[in-house]
């Protein structure tokens, strides 16, 4: 057993599991206050709708992809009829589409932070670290499609598949095994998602708890405009 292997896809991910849930929780009893966006939108609005748009429809369908890819296993597939070929064929496909448009919008919203002088002097360290490690993480996702070409058997996607499963089951030894010989682009793309993970708590990242579910089932709010100290 290599124990680099080991350590980092066997024994890291469960450190930054616990980092991501106990760090949530510690920042939403003790900073409230911090938990939020911090959106810079006041600050420069040139482009930054459709740099937004862009960046959140790509990154939350590449999520549910890799949820799909990850965590849904492989005989679910197998009873709908989807070979594990075309499973990897329907993967590069649709995650390359909405990993381009990730791209566009994260490269903007790169430019943006780092080139704005108003929105850079409102940046924090850990703003401009976690948009530049996503930015990365994007990069190297799609350059593993490149890599995918290369075996459209759809075999390592299995592997992929098959170490998330031994994870999620508590079986870190038998984990490793399906990952130690892959392509070190798809290590990379696993060590810096993990690290992520780590890193959450510690970003603004911690609005994604928050998303407004209840407002779509909320009911109407009734404002009424007063005239001479009276309600219309």
């Amino acid at each position: 057993m290599n124990f680099t292997d080991m350590l980092l896809f066997g024994i890291y991910p469960y450190i930054a599991s616990v980092i991501f849930f106990l760090g949530s929780l510690l920042r939403y009893e003790r900073e409230q206050y911090s938990w939020k966006a911090q959106s810079s939108q006041m600050l420069d609005k040139k482009y930054f709708r459709v740099a937004s748009v862009f960046f959140h429809v790509g990154i939350i369908m590449i999520f549910f992809g890799h949820f799909a890819g990850l965590v849904i296993p492989y005989e679910v597939w197998d009873f709908l009829g989807i070979t594990l070929a075309g499973k990897q064929l329907i993967a590069m496909g649709v995650g390359g589409f909405f990993g381009v448009i990730c791209f566009i919008g994260m490269t903007m919203l790169v430019y943006r932070r780092l080139f704005n002088p108003r929105v850079r002097a409102s940046s924090s360290t850990m703003d401009t670290l976690i948009l530049l490690l996503i930015y990365w993480q994007l990069i190297l996702g799609i350059l593993t499609i490149f890599v995918s070409t290369g075996h459209m058997d759809g075999y390592v996607m299995k592997d992929l598949m098959s170490w998330s499963r031994y994870l999620l089951t508590f079986r870190p030894a038998e984990a490793i095994g399906f990952v130690a010989d892959l392509h070190w682009i798809y290590k990379a793309h696993i060590f810096w998602g993990v690290t992520l993970f780590v890193l959450f708590p510690f970003s603004r990242l911690v609005h994604i708890w928050s998303v407004p579910v209840g407002y779509f089932g909320r009911n109407y709010q009734v404002v009424r405009r007063r005239f001479g100290g009276r309600k219309a």
